[in-house]
């Protein structure tokens, strides 16, 4: 073998690990062009051996459905994690970097919950362990991140990085439907699964939240310390009167360096329809980052689909073929070589200051905003903007209320106390508001 060859195994081969496989054999020509680099894909396990008739003409005796041959196997030199889930994916990854083997992963849900592990086992192997797949898809943020923006201290990310609440956010938005229809449609486009609840309780957004804000901050941020909300609870009704203020509701990712830490959160929130991040509609993801260097940067793409996901695969494939080639490893592993610095606070959701938007079912009767604004002050919260929506039976209507900025810990005392006051007919919902100021302030 010449020393530019560089053979490749793929662990499972879905519908991004057929896209790589594509890419890989129409492309090689063009990658050694480019990178100097001749890959190979000599392996490919799965789980079951595939019916005839598949339109990828593979190398004679390449798939498999034992993954040791891919972790285990003495040619094999880069090998690429597809399987998705945490702990089969742990073990085969940590199988291959024991062997010396170079890995290249999509998986989000496994660094986030075991990444420390893996890239301090690929420090001391000295082998490479790229990710760029594992958050908005073809976006290359990972590298902008681990590299062009390394003299940055980052402000800020603000990010829409889950391509299935996004979807059904724009479609509520945009069609005035129902959260049900729009899940429906969906899943329909299969854009979310048939168990959506990773993607609509912002669980997904969260593990990537956790990789992004470990290697801007360079120290490791567990996914189990991140707030998270998903979008279960926002109706028509809450999309229609956010629109009527000036307002989009959209998933957000949120990451901030402030005086008491590093806020971490996913949430729904209310942003300006005037901003960019707002535009970013159907599956789309975008990322807006500020550093104190840059400024403000946006990052917008595919963050989802066979083919997006594979060009950020085989990117890193490239990278991993580059090293192995050259003997150079660039671990580029960011906060993930140490655990949670003592330096570096993770602040608490009760310590964020924002924006609120509020709606109750109230009585209509008088005195009624009186005594909620009273229960507001007495928490050290102030009304910005009111107004009062139609009755929702004879004797209640839907008051929508914006306030000042006030600090989360206030809002759960205003909550609690709204709760007991007996104009109050239902429960009712608060959603944070973004501004995308980015002022510190």
């Amino acid at each position: 073998m010449e020393k530019s060859e560089v053979n490749v195994g793929l662990l499972g081969w879905g519908t991004v690990g057929k896209s790589v496989s594509k890419i890989l054999l129409s492309q090689r020509k063009n990658i050694l062009k480019k990178s100097g680099i001749n890959l190979n894909l000599t392996k490919i396990a799965k789980r079951t051996m595939p019916v005839e008739g598949q339109d990828i003409d593979l190398p004679n005796n390449c798939l498999t459905t034992d993954p040791s041959e891919v972790v285990n196997g003495s040619g094999i030199d880069v090998v690429v994690e597809l399987i998705g889930g945490v702990d089969t994916a742990f073990d085969l990854v940590t199988q291959a970097i024991e062997n010396g083997k170079h890995v290249v992963t999509a998986n989000k849900a496994l660094l986030a919950e075991r990444g420390a592990e893996l890239f301090q086992l690929a420090n001391q192997k000295g082998v490479f362990l790229g990710f760029e797949a594992s958050t908005a898809g073809g976006i290359p943020i990972i590298k902008a991140l681990r590299e062009s923006f390394s003299g940055n201290q980052i402000q800020s990310m603000h990010g829409i990085i889950n391509g299935t609440c996004n979807y059904i956010l724009t479609q509520m938005h945009e069609q005035m439907t129902s959260f049900n229809v729009a899940l429906a449609s969906a899943q329909e486009k299969g854009y979310a699964e048939a168990d959506p609840t990773l993607d609509i309780e912002g669980i997904d957004a969260a593990h990537k939240l956790s990789i992004l804000s470990s290697l801007a901050y360079s120290t490791y941020l567990p996914f189990d310390k991140i707030y998270v909300e998903g979008i279960t609870k926002i109706t028509d009704k809450e999309i229609q009167y956010a629109k009527e203020f000036g307002y989009v509701i959209k998933l957000l990712a949120i990451a901030k360096m402030t005086d008491s830490g590093i806020e971490a959160r996913v949430h729904p929130s209310l942003i300006p329809e005037r901003s960019i991040l707002a535009n970013v509609s159907d599956a789309f993801n975008g990322v807006y980052l500020v550093g104190d260097a840059v400024g403000p940067t946006l990052f917008y793409g595919q963050g989802a689909g066979g083919m997006p996901t594979a060009s950020a695969v085989v990117a890193d494939i490239i990278e991993a073929g580059q090293t192995a080639v050259g003997g150079l490893v660039n671990l580029k592993t960011g906060g993930w070589t140490k655990e949670v610095s003592s330096e570096v606070e993770i602040s608490s959701i009760a310590e964020v200051k924002t924006r609120y938007y509020m709606r109750l079912v109230v009585r209509d009767q008088p005195s009624v905003l009186a005594e909620i604004g009273q229960a507001l002050g007495d928490c050290q919260i102030s009304i910005a903007a009111v107004t009062q929506k139609d009755s929702q039976a004879c004797d209640t209507v839907s008051l929508v209320i914006i306030t000042h900025k006030a600090l989360e810990k206030n809002m759960d005392l205003a909550r609690e106390k709204l709760s007991k006051l007996e104009v109050v007919e239902d429960d009712f919902t608060v959603i944070r508001i973004e501004e995308l100021d980015f002022d510190n302030t």
